[in-house]
């Protein structure tokens, strides 16, 4: 089957459409998706940005929310804006790279990005974490305490530092085996053509 590799942050507005689309949608095409979490903050500071460019430019920032609201409502999602934004992603992407090895990683990223924009919860607090990883029959300290580990922090550095080198600069992306990036929840559903074809071009 074909392969395409989701980056995304959980403190990225846009990732929360791919997020509650792309299994469907991955499905729909035959496509594998492997989800990958990082850091967006990283890559912003390397070209001087303190915050998210939506806060650097308000009238991008305005168009942004205002964009959010139409693209929630014709997919039928809830949205709130969450406050601060952005939500401090950490925990969650620690949380993340634990449960993607464990096979729970892709409901709790659904479940987060819900939680965040859905309803407006602050997921930088290690009490509404908790909270999403009970329904899913797991011990919140136990699995915290897992995530915090030095060896799963290093994991969740290396990942940010190969979206980096990928060339990714913003969340969503998308990634071919062949290693053509798309950019945008806008771009999803040519990312996974394009995997289908490349698949194909080899055969």
């Amino acid at each position: 089957m074909p392969t395409l590799d989701f980056w995304y942050d959980f403190a990225s507005t846009y990732s929360y459409l791919s997020a509650m689309r792309i299994g469907r949608a991955a499905a729909a095409c035959g496509v594998t998706v492997r989800y990958r979490p990082f850091l967006l903050g990283p890559i912003f500071a390397a070209q001087g940005w303190t915050t998210s460019p939506f806060n650097l430019l308000p009238a991008k920032g305005a168009h942004m929310w205002r964009d959010m609201e139409r693209l929630c409502a014709r997919a039928r999602l809830p949205f709130r804006r969450p406050d601060p934004f952005p939500q401090n992603s950490v925990l969650a992407a620690r949380l993340a790279l634990v449960g993607l090895d464990e096979g729970w990683g892709e409901r709790f990223t659904e479940t987060v990005f819900a939680a965040e924009f859905g309803r407006g919860l602050d997921i930088s607090s290690r009490e509404t974490l908790g909270g999403l990883l009970r329904p899913l029959g797991l011990d919140p300290e136990d699995t915290i305490e897992r995530a915090l580990a030095r060896s799963n922090k290093e994991r969740l550095r290396i990942q940010t530092a190969r979206a980096q080198e990928t060339g990714i600069f913003g969340a969503p992306s998308f990634v071919t085996e062949g290693g053509e990036l798309f950019w945008g929840d806008d771009r999803l559903d040519q990312a996974l053509e394009w995997a289908v074809a490349e698949l194909q071009s080899r055969r």
